[in-house]
């Protein structure tokens, strides 16, 4: 971002923030830590992440055992050993890092508004929050609530989130998509203080220009004579509301929403734009997408970001980078760089190899190739030819590493050294 001071312009530094996974599965060593383990190596790092200062702390969240659920009829990661994540409540967690900081922000990377209660009962606890959280007049730390559907779709059927018909069935890739635009319209006008009913939600229909294929389309429209006793394929297909209720909102309502930020975790460009009709609501992005569409999604919200959010910047858009640091003592500046390539390598062969029970050697290639990897001005180098000077970094440092103390190093080498030579100090 340019600004002006005092008759000139200057460029502001790039922003890092830090990612934390609390992903219980063996790294690329083999060892798995306990749940007390995993969340003591979290809030150290945590600690730590404020005291180098990064912006903001974006937290995992999942829901439900990984594990158990590979014995069910349709495993979403058979092959994965061991958790995906244990934050499972957001809100808890967040009030355990926010009392161990004093300067980091912390946000929801990302929270399911399916799951947990669905939309209604996640905005309650995001005002329970922050009324608490701002209760001290001088708090200006914000809470980032990155919200989504959720990576698993097992995750929500418990609470609902599922076919409830035939018609539902054959369309559900596309219907669990406008399932979750209609629980975000709940969800952020009841943040914004609305007493609605769902009478006042935007209604789902179902069209052709929703599924990939005419076949795919015409499956659903005969789906919908049977089940609907239509004479004719139809052109729009009404789907009943998931969400059914009378005047609500939610409490407590004063707090203050000016330490609130809002993050949408998807790529719906339709969905992007809507949401923003009741709210500013930023975007995530990861390092492995496209350029083009980066660059596309920047235009987008550029036009339409909500007003009362200003003007829409780069860094609204975090971007996830993987970083494979080495500055461990004793090694050569090469010996660094070939130590950090092996340590990439392993961690996501091992990532791969438990999402998918195989190595596919091109997507190991793909994801070192999206990864920061070496010695302390490597990684600087690679953040300065990637990434545009105003975007914000979202650093994740124990992707399949569990040796706490070592990702400790790494932050600290990252803040101190690397970040100095991207910003131009050094």
């Amino acid at each position: 971002m340019m600004v002006e001071e005092c008759g000139r312009y200057e460029v502001t530094p790039m922003e890092f923030d830090i990612f934390f996974s609390i992903s219980q599965t063996p790294d690329s060593r083999g060892y798995k830590p306990t749940e007390l383990e995993m969340y003591s190596n979290f809030l150290d790092q945590a600690i730590k992440a404020d005291e180098l200062g990064f912006g903001v702390g974006w937290i995992a969240q999942a829901h439900l055992s990984t594990e158990v659920q590979k014995k069910n009829s349709s495993p979403v990661v058979p092959h994965y050993p061991g958790e995906v994540g244990l934050c499972t409540d957001f809100f808890q967690t967040a009030g355990a890092v926010l009392s161990r900081t004093k300067k980091m922000e912390v946000g929801s990377a990302v929270m399911s508004i399916l799951a947990s209660g669905g939309p209604i009962a996640q905005a309650e606890r995001v005002g329970s929050l922050i009324t608490l959280h701002g209760m001290d007049p001088s708090e200006s730390r914000r809470i980032h609530i990155g919200f989504s559907a959720g990576r698993f779709e097992f995750m929500a059927r418990p609470y609902g989130i599922s076919p409830r018909n035939r018609l539902e069935e054959v369309s559900w890739k596309v219907l669990r998509g406008k399932i979750f635009s209609e629980a975000s319209e709940i969800f952020l006008r009841l943040i914004s203080g609305e007493v609605i009913d769902s009478s006042m939600i935007k209604e789902t229909f179902l069209r052709r220009d929703d599924f990939r294929s005419d076949r795919e389309w015409a499956l659903v429209q005969n789906t919908a004579i049977e089940e609907l006793k239509l004479d004719e394929p139809p052109d729009n297909i009404l789907i009943p509301r998931r969400y059914e209720f009378e005047s609500i909102a939610t409490v407590p309502m004063e707090w203050n929403r000016d330490l609130l930020n809002l993050v949408l975790g998807s790529h719906d460009k339709t969905l992007q734009i809507e949401v923003n009709k009741w709210r500013p609501v930023q975007v995530f992005n990861l390092s492995i997408t496209p350029p083009e569409v980066i660059e596309e999604t920047h235009a987008r919200m550029k036009a339409n970001y909500h007003e009362d959010g200003g003007p829409w910047e780069r860094s609204m858009m975090p971007r996830t980078v993987m970083v494979f640091l080495n500055d461990e003592p004793g090694l050569s500046e090469s010996e660094k760089s070939y130590a950090a390539l092996e340590e990439s390598r392993s961690s996501i062969k091992t990532y791969w190899s438990a999402l998918e029970g195989t190595i596919d050697p091109s997507k190991v290639e793909r994801a070192v190739d999206n990864a920061v990897i070496g010695n302390v001005q490597d990684v600087a180098n690679q953040l300065s030819e990637r990434f545009h000077p105003d975007d914000r970094i979202m650093c994740w440092f124990d992707f399949f590493n569990h040796d706490n103390e070592r990702v400790k190093r790494d932050m600290e080498s990252f803040m101190t050294k690397v970040v100095p030579r991207v910003n131009g100090g050094v």
